[in-house]
Parts: C-alpha cells; sequence; structure tokens
C-alpha cells in the first residue's frame, strides 16, 4: 500500500509538471490605450499622433504621416512617388486606395532597349527617363477628401513647420548618404544638398520643399498637377532628359479598388489588390501552408522555413506570369487564389527534398522592385485602422533631385518588365502582363495590409523590403498568430525569403540556427547570407485582448512606435 501511495503521488506529480504551461518573458512595444502611429522616422510618427490628437482620424493621420515622411525620410518617403493604402473603419467597412505612379504617355514597351532588343543598363534606374508620374499628392488628397474631418491647413501646417526647422541626421541615415552621394553627382547635373557631408546630429532644413508644400496647402491636388509646381517639375525633367508631360500630371488620378481578402485559420486578412501583387500572393501562400501545423514546427525551424518557402516559390511563379495592371490586363484573382488549385500547386512538396524552381512554373502562373520602400500602420482613438506603404522605388528613387521644387523623383519605371523573362535590378523576372504601356501602372510588391481575429480588428501591419515585403508581412503575420509573439518581438525575429527565381533562400546573416541550415543544405537548398543583411523593415499595430494598442518599430531602421 505504501508503495501503492508513493507510485500514485510520482504520477499525479508527473501528471501536473506536463500540464503546467512553458512560461516566457513577453517583450512588448510601446503600449497606449487610445491611438498608435507607426512609421520609419519618430517625426513623422508625431506629427500624426499629434493630428489624432487635435480629434482627427486615422485618415487625417494617414495624410500628416505621408507627407511628413517626404521631409524626415527623403531615402523613400515622397512627393514624387506613389504607394498604397488599405482601410479599415470601426464599423467594419473596408476597401482600398491605388495611388501607384504611371507610365507617362510617351513610354513604350521597349524603351529601355538597344537596337539588339538587349536591356541598356541603368536607363530604367537612374535619371530622367526612369520617372513615373507620381501618384502620392493625389493620394492623400483622395483619402482626405472621402474621409477626412480636419481641415487640410491643420494637417500640412506643422509639416511645413518641420522642413523649416529641419530634421536631425541619424547614424542609419549618414551612412544611407554616403552610400549614394556618387550616385547623385552622377545623375544630377549640379550639386545638391545631399550632396554635402552629412554627418549624424547634424539637421537638414528642407526650404524649398517647405514652399512645394505651402502652395499645395493654397491650392491643393492642382497645384501639384496643374499649377506652378507642375510645370516647374516638366521643365525640370524635360531638361534632364525625360518624357513626362504636363499632360501626364493633369491627367492622373488615383483610384479607390476592392482588397484582397481571404480567411486563414480564424483570422480574415485584408490586403492589397493588383496593381500591387501583394494581396493575391499573400492569400496564395498562407492557403498554402494552413494545411500545415507551423505552431508544432516551430519558429523558424527547418520544417516552418521549408513549407513556407516551398509556398511562397510557387506563388512567386504565379505572380511574374498573371500580374500586372487590372486596368489594361485581366488577372485570374478568383482562380489563383483557390483552394483546390493551391493544393494541387503543393502537391509536389516533400519534406525530403527541396522542390527546384526549375520545376516550378506558372500553375497549369520572378519580381520587380526595390528593397527601398517605407510603411507606416495607424489605429485611431475611434477604431479605424490604415496600413500603407509608399515609395521613390530605389533608394532615393531616380537619384534626381528637383532642387527648386526640394525632392527626389521616383525610378518606378523599372518596375514594369523591361524585357519580359528578364530580371530587374532586385533580380526579380516579369512577364507581358507587366510589359511597359502609356499610363499603365507597374507592378509592386508592396502588401499593406489589416488582419481581423473573428470579425474583430487585430492587426495593421507592412513593410519595405521590395521582393520580399510578401514573405515579411506574411511571417510577422505568423509570428503572432501561430507562434504567440508580441508585435514587437515579431517585427524584430529573424526573417527569410523565397521568391522562386533565383532559386535560393535568403537569410538575415547570423539570425538562423547552423542546425536549421544544415538541415536546409542537405535537402538541396540554397542559403544565401549575402544577398538581403535586411529582410523588411516592419512596422505594425497590435490590439491586445484588453483593447490597448502595442506598437511594432522595427529595430532594423529608425522606426518608431507612438501612442496616447
Amino acid at each position: 500500500m505504501k508503495n501503492f501511495l508513493v507510485i500514485f503521488s510520482l504520477s499525479i506529480l508527473l501528471i501536473s509538471c506536463k500540464s503546467v504551461p512553458e512560461k516566457r518573458t513577453i517583450n512588448r512595444g510601446i503600449v497606449s490605450e487610445h491611438a498608435m502611429v507607426v512609421s520609419a522616422r519618430k517625426e513623422a510618427s508625431k506629427i500624426g499622433l499629434e493630428i489624432l490628437k487635435k480629434g482627427g482620424n486615422a485618415f487625417d493621420a494617414m495624410v500628416a504621416t505621408e507627407l511628413s515622411l517626404a521631409v524626415a525620410y527623403p531615402f523613400a518617403g515622397n512627393l514624387g512617388g506613389g504607394g498604397f493604402m488599405v482601410y479599415r473603419k470601426n464599423n467594419g467597412e473596408i476597401g482600398a486606395l491605388d495611388y501607384r505612379e504611371k507610365a507617362p504617355q510617351a513610354a513604350n514597351k521597349n524603351m529601355f532597349l538597344d537596337e539588339n532588343g538587349e536591356i541598356i543598363p541603368a536607363k530604367s534606374t537612374l535619371g530622367a527617363m526612369s520617372i513615373g508620374v507620381p501618384g502620392t499628392v493625389a493620394g492623400v488628397f483622395a483619402v482626405h477628401e472621402k474621409f477626412g474631418t480636419l481641415p487640410i491647413q491643420d494637417i500640412l501646417s506643422p509639416i511645413i513647420e518641420l522642413a523649416k526647422k529641419g530634421v536631425v541626421v541619424t547614424k542609419k541615415q549618414e551612412n544611407r548618404l554616403k552610400k549614394y552621394q556618387p550616385l547623385f553627382k552622377k545623375v544630377n547635373k549640379n550639386s545638391i544638398q545631399f550632396g554635402l557631408q552629412w554627418k549624424a546630429n547634424d539637421t537638414i532644413k528642407y526650404f524649398a520643399l517647405a514652399a512645394t508644400l505651402s502652395r499645395i496647402l493654397d491650392h491643393g491636388k492642382s497645384e501639384f498637377y496643374e499649377g506652378e509646381t507642375a510645370k516647374k517639375l516638366v521643365n525640370y525633367i524635360q531638361n534632364n532628359g525625360g518624357i513626362m508631360t504636363e499632360e501626364d500630371l493633369k491627367k492622373y488620378e488615383a483610384k479607390w479598388r476592392e482588397p484582397i481578402e481571404f480567411r486563414y485559420d480564424d483570422l480574415t486578412v485584408i490586403s492589397m489588390s493588383p496593381p500591387s501583387s501583394g494581396g493575391v500572393c499573400l492569400a496564395q501562400i498562407m492557403k498554402m501552408i494552413e494545411p500545415f501545423d507551423l505552431q508544432e514546427f516551430g519558429h523558424n525551424s527547418a520544417r516552418s522555413i521549408q513549407v513556407i518557402t516551398e509556398a511562397s516559390r510557387r506563388a512567386y511563379a504565379d505572380r511574374s506570369f498573371y500580374l500586372g495592371d487590372p486596368d489594361f490586363v485581366s488577372i485570374p484573382i478568383k482562380e489563383l487564389i483557390d483552394e483546390t488549385y493551391l493544393n494541387d500547386r503543393m502537391k509536389l512538396f516533400s519534406f525530403q527534398n527541396a522542390t527546384l524552381s526549375s520545376e516550378v512554373s506558372h500553375g497549369n502562373i520572378e519580381i520587380i522592385e526595390s528593397d527601398e520602400t517605407t510603411h507606416y500602420s495607424i489605429i485611431d482613438q475611434f477604431g479605424n485602422a490604415i496600413s500603407a506603404t509608399t515609395t521613390l522605388n530605389g533608394a532615393y528613387g531616380s537619384k534626381l533631385y528637383c532642387a527648386e521644387l526640394g525632392f527626389f523623383l521616383n525610378n518606378q519605371m523599372d518596375d514594369f518588365s523591361s524585357k519580359p523573362g528578364e530580371p530587374n535590378m532586385f533580380g526579380l523576372i516579369g512577364a507581358e502582363a507587366n510589359s511597359i504601356q502609356p499610363e499603365k501602372r507597374m507592378l509592386s510588391s508592396m502588401t499593406p495590409t489589416i488582419v481581423e481575429k473573428k470579425g474583430k480588428l487585430l492587426m495593421s501591419v507592412g513593410t519595405p523590403g521590395g521582393s520580399t515585403i510578401i514573405t515579411a508581412v506574411l511571417q510577422t503575420i505568423l509570428n503572432v498568430h501561430e507562434f504567440n509573439l508580441s508585435m514587437q518581438e515579431a517585427v524584430n525575429a529573424a526573417r527569410f525569403h523565397h521568391q522562386w527565381l533565383p532559386d535560393e533562400i535568403r537569410m538575415e546573416p547570423n539570425s538562423f540556427k547552423e542546425s536549421v541550415k544544415a538541415e536546409l543544405k542537405s535537402k538541396g537548398y540554397i542559403i544565401n547570407e549575402d544577398r538581403s543583411p535586411i529582410i523588411g523593415k516592419v512596422d505594425g499595430i497590435l490590439v491586445l485582448d484588453n483593447g490597448s494598442l502595442e506598437g511594432g518599430a522595427d529595430k532594423r531602421g529608425d522606426d518608431t512606435a507612438v501612442g496616447f
């Protein structure tokens, strides 16, 4: 009886030990009760938040944050570029805005090819021929006209003051400027203020940009597209060999789109529709991995990486063939995100060996875009949420800086397929669906995303990163949902990427276990830790169980979350 009691007691003890869940310390980011703004620079986040404190909503704050980034973050923030925004109002209404750049009317399919049909090096990436018609100003005014509550003067005035007062240079900004100064000198006829030897803690003042913003404040969107600014911009571009005209600017309009919406587990994911590939690819990948138990495999384990890699391989192959501007090409979105189709796409997958990209073509559906985009997320005190990604494409865009107006111009024309089947500056391959046509919008990977859980707002998330945007957003969502990380932990976690071609898994260096890499290599995967030292700079906001908000500002940049 005594032995029985001892055995029984030990059994109870063992059962009790197994039932105690593993505890860990959760490291949360900034938590606020009412509202949150997360962006690439604290100056922009703070101005966005001040607009909310004045009683403005998420859409007012979007205008403020977007245009503040044009001042505080010229690396990617802009007046001379474009972007995408997804929103969810507090009543559950969702929508999306496309303010992506367009090809000028004089553009043509072969404009970046020589007489032998070969791509002319750098013509689509540097200088005036690489510039698409900018959409940012049209985008923010479209948002304000439809949803804004504060006067535009209240929104723009603090941004103009910021431009006059100046912005302090960070160490990371100092390094970026040093890296790209040789290209500034190569492209611009005259010296520009960014060609000076700026150091961390210096202050750069933007008087020309302040003057441009002041004219926009006085005359609205038409100032940029038809007024004095438009005339100066077109004159500058043409004097530098470009083809954009005043008519191109005058005809530009931002477009409201239906977002991509799909289910994953008990989540509803709302993301950007074409001409962004983000929402479609995100839907494809998440639906392909849904049957697998990632939580059991473990965070950044070999098996989790393998499943996500193989799903990504197939989605990016489809992207290269089918996706483009929906106003120019027919895109089979419903078929591409159909579960039967996607299950069939994964039939060849085996945990034993890598699938070769040479064996994966478009479904019987590689990519164009820069790493140097910027993202911001906002949730206001009323329960409205926006997720917006904006870009000049490459770092400082075309490197062409209009000193009279105070901003860089994009190089978005490189996001077209200059020659279908050939990779662009980021190794992404495009097909005929993304070939150059006048007034066409170029394909993008930008993936501004909002997530609901059981019908309630859960998350606003997005990132820069060119072709890696989709996989960075994917992993951040999975980090929270599957692996129970906080938003800050989720955005800081090590990331990897596969985009069909080249056939390799890019990994952030010194971030993954040697045993994991060895296991993947043994199955035939090629690991590249040199190509992408940084994969994305995710900015996200998570709604916690008690209704408060956690901001995740990526440690890879100067990103900052602020709230109240």
